[in-house]
């Protein structure tokens, strides 16, 4: 009975002690991840795979911590995607103070079920960019004349142009729509390429609220509901702890491998190394290079908007630059060849999305290098390959030496510095100068020397 009154004692001290301390705080973790730089295909596998971790690991909430110039449409529909199916709340934040969301990164702001800004950051500038001539790669017709000619490719460039700003205006108001946000203004950035400081952008309705830091940000959201892939969910944030998800060495490589200056790289080095491999067989190391660099170059061609007109270019310019070592053109093929690998190396990337440039110095010192490479090296090789032979037996072959005992029928001759067994069909004298005409087996055939110089 004693036993009895102590543990009750014991459980009103206990629930006496919680009530006076209030509810028990909210636990979980926030997954934050950095949005940085360009948008492009290791962009998209790193949200992908932060949103996959976050459910995997019973996150309460997702940050994309945002500061990027735009990127690649491809890459920023996926990252879209991947947001609008998931079942843990994201939210963008563009921080720190002077970052920005700028065309591509609006529509992933918009995307987000909280959209925030730091104080001192920007978003906008969604229109779409794109390079290139008529839709599709269509011919130009023949027209009577220039005029009519300019008149209609450039009502198809517009029409062309027309087209995608509908798509991307009608894609960031469906956006915008989703999460309740400023819509007139989101077709604005897309028409008018208009932008916003953060300020303006929380009285407008664009985003969602303004905060300096991340301890900010999650007291603000904290009570806020919103609504993902698995439902309405309120945010519970004053108790959560940031878990800061840096990519792994995949995302790490395959971002490398993406840059266009890096995959323009590796495609020239794969090429050189099987051009020297094919050239010098069995040195073994230049063509595994080689394969290895065209197969990732491959990899990341199929990432990037890619021109394939450029890329032909590039291999007519080395095939003609190889040509020049092999031809005695005077230089007409290896120019002709390096004018064709610049133009083509300007249009091989199909965009005009920062970051995803090449480089005009990395173009010029390729092209000055691969004209020096395949016409002076092999043309080097090729003047090696074309002198008389020193050694073995064919240089036996028309070498001079003295007969040692007379001829005609079998005799021996001093042949540098050496006695062979000859024979000869014409009469030779002892100490007369002979000439090597053929071999049968180790017996010489000679004649005589015509001259002094000869012999």
């Amino acid at each position: 009975m004693r036993f009895s009154r102590a543990a009750c004692l014991v459980c009103s001290f206990l629930a006496l002690g919680a009530f006076a301390g209030g509810e028990p705080k909210p636990g979980g973790e926030a997954v934050v991840i950095d949005v940085d730089g360009a948008i492009g295909p290791a962009t998209s596998a790193y949200v992908a795979g932060a949103i996959e971790d976050a459910e995997s690991r019973g996150a309460k909430l997702l940050i994309l911590r945002m500061d990027t110039p735009g990127g690649l449409d491809t890459s920023m529909r996926s990252i879209v995607k991947a947001i609008n199916a998931s079942a843990v709340p994201v939210v963008g934040f563009v921080a720190p103070s002077g970052a920005r969301a700028a065309s591509a990164g609006t529509y992933i702001l918009y995307a987000c079920h909280v959209a925030a800004m730091a104080p001192g950051t920007n978003l906008g500038a969604a229109t779409p960019i794109q390079l290139g001539g008529l839709p599709g790669g269509a011919p130009e017709k023949p027209m009577p004349n220039r005029e009519a000619d300019e008149g209609v490719e450039l009502a198809a460039r517009d029409a062309h142009k027309d087209k995608l700003v509908n798509d991307a205006a009608a894609y960031i108001r469906s956006l915008a729509q989703l999460r309740g946000r400023n819509v007139e203004w989101a077709e604005k950035a897309v028409r008018s390429a208009a932008s916003l400081p953060a300020e303006e952008a929380v009285q407008l309705g664009v985003v969602d609220l303004l905060a300096t830091d991340l301890n900010e940000l999650l007291a603000k959201l904290n009570g806020r509901t919103v609504r993902t892939a698995a439902g309405e969910v309120t945010l519970a944030t004053g108790g959560l702890s940031r878990v800061e998800l840096a990519p792994d060495w995949q995302i790490r490589l395959l971002s490398i491998i993406s840059n266009p200056n890096v995959a323009y790289i590796l495609m020239l080095v794969g090429i050189y190394g099987l051009i020297y491999e094919f050239s010098n067989p069995g040195a073994v190391l230049p063509g595994v290079a080689g394969a290895v660099s065209l197969v990732l170059a491959l990899y990341a061609f199929q990432l990037l908007p890619v021109n394939y007109a450029g890329v032909a270019l590039m291999l007519l310019g080395l095939a003609l630059m190889v040509a020049e070592a092999f031809v005695p053109s005077f230089g007409a093929l290896g120019i002709g060849g390096v004018v064709s690998f610049v133009l083509g190396s300007l249009i091989f990337i199909d965009t005009e999305v920062p970051g995803f440039g090449l480089s005009i110095p990395l173009i010029l010192t390729f092209a000055v290098t691969s004209a020096v490479l395949l016409v002076f090296v092999i043309g080097m090789a090729i003047q090696a390959r074309s002198r008389p032979v020193v050694s073995g037996a064919e240089e036996l072959m028309g070498a001079r030496g003295l007969a040692v005992s007379g001829f005609p029928g079998p005799g021996s001759v001093r042949l540098h510095g050496e006695i062979w067994s000859a024979r000869s069909a014409i009469a030779i004298a002892p100490g007369q100068p002979v000439r090597v005409t053929g071999r049968e087996g180790l017996v010489l055939l000679v004649a005589p020397a015509t001259n002094q110089k000869e012999a």
